[in-house]
């Protein structure tokens, strides 16, 4: 029997179930400009992701490299959350 599908969804459901709180604490600690981490974490994971040999550690690599970019749209849009009064702003770069 393969597993490597099933290990595949739980990353990603890791992933993206981590990904969400640390967008949250980012955007209220640091502000949506934090945005250029994400994006250099992002690529360098998903480089890294192309030179492992081992098929399902490459992939979930990919996976979070992805999630990565994909924090990048989510901490523009927490931005958007925490305007509109959803989320609490940090006073230091919410006025």
């Amino acid at each position: 029997m393969q597993f490597y599908g099933i290990l595949l969804g739980l990353a990603s459901f890791l992933s993206i179930g981590l990904f969400h709180p640390i967008v949250i604490k980012c955007e209220y600690l640091f502000s949506y400009r934090c945005w250029p981490v994400f994006l250099i974490i992002g690529l360098i994971l998903l480089g890294v992701s192309t030179v492992i040999s081992n098929l399902i550690l490459s992939s979930i690599i990919g996976v979070i490299g992805f999630s990565c970019m994909w924090s990048i749209v989510e901490l523009f849009q927490q931005h958007k959350r925490v305007e509109r009064g959803w989320f609490p702003a940090n006073p230091k770069y919410h006025k």
